[in-house]
């Protein structure tokens, strides 16, 4: 009987670089491929990741490459190149290389972001948190890349936040912060049953006087009914009826719904089915005689649920069903045993989760130096300070402030 051969890995890519770090570990630069051969150790990651993203995940991030993905590369740390069968990815962070951010020739790596990215923490190994991150931020220089990388929308506390600000203290590195803020997060850690019941006690008595007239008048015609769409083929009709709504709306007047985009409509469309079969994501909506008050779009991880999208009937806008499903979603998660948490995703402008949730996730970019260090860094962090300076004086501005 002849010897078994040992597979052969999958030709690399082109344009791939590798770069041995020590360790037993390589940095790898590949290009956003549904195809790849390593799909399933990023998806594995990002399973088992120190830090939840499903915007960095394996399924949404390759569904919303065709859309969002010019120039975006995949950096990975891995214990043998990725094509080779059997191996293991301890970070991965979708990036791209911009040359002028500053209108000067200043290279710098900046994190993967679009109007559907609400998060940019990069996937750590959870079993080996710090060697990942550690081999991340020396893979710049093995791979000559820029030493400068903006991270945008990094948590400002928790796991990740603390595992860097050790590395930064060991590796004698710089970071400075920008845009920090807060959104609403429903935080329902360690509460008990009882507290879970008892959560929208905080609510004001004016607040909940309104909210009952709302829905009040909201059903006059007929009851409202609230539902969540969960399997593949309800999430599959759910996702049209959303882009519908949403088209319908103020958005699609103005041309910057969903449904005027393709690629958009695409990713969306791909994305939900990718998610839907291993229970990624969900649809909750308020309708009433067949027709969608408001519908949201809401994406789950391990013990976190991440409101992606929002639309509502604006026929009905005086009766705000927007603010009746939020309610309603809240009363139905804290009925349930999961999720932990909800991330509102929400801009700092929205204060729509606030209403309900009194948990707050702050938020930051982050500008890092990679390690080797970087004589260039301050004139780069001062730019960037710069930069958020005119763009906050331009936002009041538009405000009348």
């Amino acid at each position: 009987m002849p010897a078994l051969l040992p597979p052969v890995p999958a030709a690399r890519p082109p344009g791939a670089t590798d770069a041995a770090l020590g360790e037993g570990l390589l940095a790898c630069l590949r290009p956003l491929d549904p195809a790849a051969p390593w799909r399933d150790a990023w998806a594995a990651l990002g399973r088992d990741a120190l830090e939840q993203n499903p915007f960095y995940e394996a399924d949404f991030a390759l569904a919303a490459a065709q859309a969002f993905g010019e120039g975006v590369s995949l950096l990975m740390i891995a214990d043998r190149p990725p094509e080779a069968p059997g191996a293991r990815l301890l970070a991965a962070w979708p990036f791209r290389r911009v040359r002028a951010r500053w209108g000067l020739p200043l290279p710098v790596l900046m994190g993967w972001t679009h109007g559907f990215c609400a998060y940019g923490v990069p996937l750590l190994d959870g079993a080996e948190p710090e060697r990942a991150l550690d081999a991340l931020l020396r893979a710049p220089r093995a791979l000559s890349l820029s030493p400068r990388l903006l991270m945008p929308n990094l948590p400002r506390e928790g796991a990740f936040a603390a595992l860097l600000e050790r590395h930064l203290a060991r590796a004698d590195t710089r970071s400075a912060a920008y845009w920090s803020h807060e959104r609403a997060l429903l935080d329902l850690s360690g509460l008990s049953p009882e507290e879970r019941a008892g959560y929208l006690g905080h609510m004001p008595g004016e607040r909940r006087r309104k909210l009952r007239q709302r829905l009040a008048r909201l059903e006059k015609p007929g009851p409202v009914a609230f539902e969540t769409l969960r399997a593949p083929a309800a999430l599959a009709a759910g996702i049209e009826d959303y882009i519908a709504l949403e088209a319908a709306g103020w958005k699609g007047a103005a041309g910057t719904a969903i449904a005027d985009s393709p690629a958009e409509t695409a990713f969306m469309r791909a994305m939900v089915a990718g998610l839907g079969e291993r229970g990624g994501v969900r649809i909750d909506r308020l309708r009433r005689d067949g027709r969608t008050l408001a519908a949201s779009v809401l994406l789950a991880t391990r013990d976190t649920a991440w409101c992606l999208k929002i639309a509502h009937d604006e026929s009905e806008a005086r009766h705000s069903p927007g603010v009746q499903l939020v309610h309603r979603l809240t009363r139905d998660i804290l009925s349930a045993k999961t999720p932990a948490f909800v991330d509102s995703c929400a801009a700092p402008d929205y204060r729509l989760g606030e209403m309900f949730w009194t948990g707050r996730r702050k938020i930051a970019h982050r500008l890092i130096e990679a390690d080797g260090g970087d004589p260039l860094f301050p004139l780069a962090a001062g730019l960037e300070r710069a930069r958020e300076s005119v763009a906050r004086f331009r936002a009041r501005r538009r405000k009348g402030g």
